[in-house]
């Protein structure tokens, strides 16, 4: 087997598991909250938000700085020390005695998070031309995937095993793939530049400003579609189903129905791009996935509503690879790492703005309308992708 694909399926777990981690809190977090002592619903709320939030916002400050470690120092120490950290940190998470000592962990969370940049820095630099859509399409399936079951494995083990034990049991898998990390992934790292740039010179050093911008844009659009039916999911499912029995049983699977169709579309999408261009998957993957989140604001049943969240994850699959792989065309080698930490911080950004959105639009307008907002915000950000790469990208063969 190649480097790169071993790489690839080691790096994979490691940032499944991570993205389970990151978002694994949100369904037992107000469980666990008031279980550390605090009684008032209106400050179980204000914590939990807290404590979710947190994690995201910290992540995207720390992100390109741990890019820049990477291309400074190699990829592998950068999984090394995140896998290790989140794993000592979300293990400790079971131990707060706490609020302020979880919020505290949550915090440390996000600075020692950085496992995602490594892995797709490394896969991105590793992989030949003809098979990058491919490996980082399968790469982005882990950590979407993750991040989208997250919540329904959190829930399964705190019901099952105890609060205390999600922490534990998230912890003693991202121990395992830290293990895996150190004994599999292999790297020859050779530095580049031996002086590290600041975000001024690195930014000079871009050669297609315009373009990055652009799939930034894309990456936090993306995740803001993920995240904003996050805070009212629960509720439109109770609402559909008539207040019947396994409200939440039926509610995570159907947040985790687009995570499994990710998993089966990204890889086979990714491939696609290699053959046809990245720039013509991104921009129909964003009007399909536009389009599909209309019918579901007029969904009749927790089933119609799972099929469409099933069929919004096959057409949002190609998002993430395509963009990672354009990333990775238009960006020199000496600052991958750094550009890469930037687009995943453009994913933690979306990950807390998709939650703020959904939260704060069902409150004022009501949950149909987080469907339209978020729809609308998709078939806009593919007319920019149009305008401003698409007709560019047309024109270069390569592309």
């Amino acid at each position: 087997m190649p480097i790169w694909k071993r790489n690839l399926f080691v790096c994979w777990f490691g940032m499944f598991v991570t993205g389970v981690g990151m978002s694994q809190l949100a369904p037992v977090l107000p469980l666990y909250i008031k279980h550390l002592g605090v009684d008032d619903p209106d400050a179980i709320a204000q914590y939990s938000g807290l404590a979710f939030g947190v994690t995201f916002v910290i992540s995207a400050v720390f992100s390109p700085i741990w890019g820049l470690a990477a291309d400074k120092y190699g990829r592998k120490p950068m999984l090394l020390r995140a896998s290790l950290g989140m794993a000592i940190v979300v293990f400790c998470m079971g131990f707060a005695h706490n609020v302020y000592e979880l919020v505290g962990l949550r915090l440390l969370q996000g600075v020692i998070t950085g496992y995602g940049t490594a892995c797709t820095t490394l896969i991105a630099t590793q992989t030949d031309k003809e098979h990058s859509g491919w490996a980082l399409g399968t790469l982005s399936t882990a950590n979407v995937s993750g991040s989208l079951l997250g919540p329904t494995i959190g829930g399964f083990i705190g019901e099952n095993f105890g609060l205390e034990n999600v922490f534990y049991i998230t912890g003693g898998f991202m121990m395992v793939a830290f293990v895996t990390t150190l004994l599999f992934v292999k790297e020859t790292f050779v530095r580049t530049s031996k002086k590290a740039q600041s975000i001024r010179e690195a930014w000079r050093a871009v050669p297609e400003k315009s373009l990055t911008l652009t799939l930034f844009a894309t990456f936090f659009v993306l995740t803001v579609a993920l995240y904003s039916v996050e805070p009212i999911l629960t509720v439109y499912v109770n609402h559909l189903s008539g207040g019947g029995s396994h409200v939440a049983l039926i509610a995570g699977v159907t947040f985790s129905a687009s995570g499994l169709a990710n998993i089966i579309a990204a890889p086979r999408l990714g491939k696609l791009s290699d053959k046809v261009g990245a720039h013509k998957v991104i921009l129909f993957a964003l009007a399909a996935a536009g389009l599909l989140f209309i019918p579901q604001a007029f969904a009749t049943s927790p089933w119609q509503l799972m099929a469409l969240r099933f069929l919004f994850g096959l057409a949002s699959a190609g998002l993430a690879p395509s963009v990672n792989v354009l990333v990775k065309k238009i960006t020199p080698p000496s600052l991958t790492g750094r550009v890469f930490g930037f687009n995943m911080s453009a994913m933690y950004l979306g990950a807390f703005g998709g939650a703020v959105l959904g939260g704060q639009a069902a409150a004022w307008f009501g949950i149909r309308y987080v469907f339209f907002l978020t729809s609308a915000l998709l078939l806009a950000n593919a007319v920019w992708v149009y305008v401003k790469a698409y007709r560019k990208l047309q024109r270069v063969p390569s592309a």
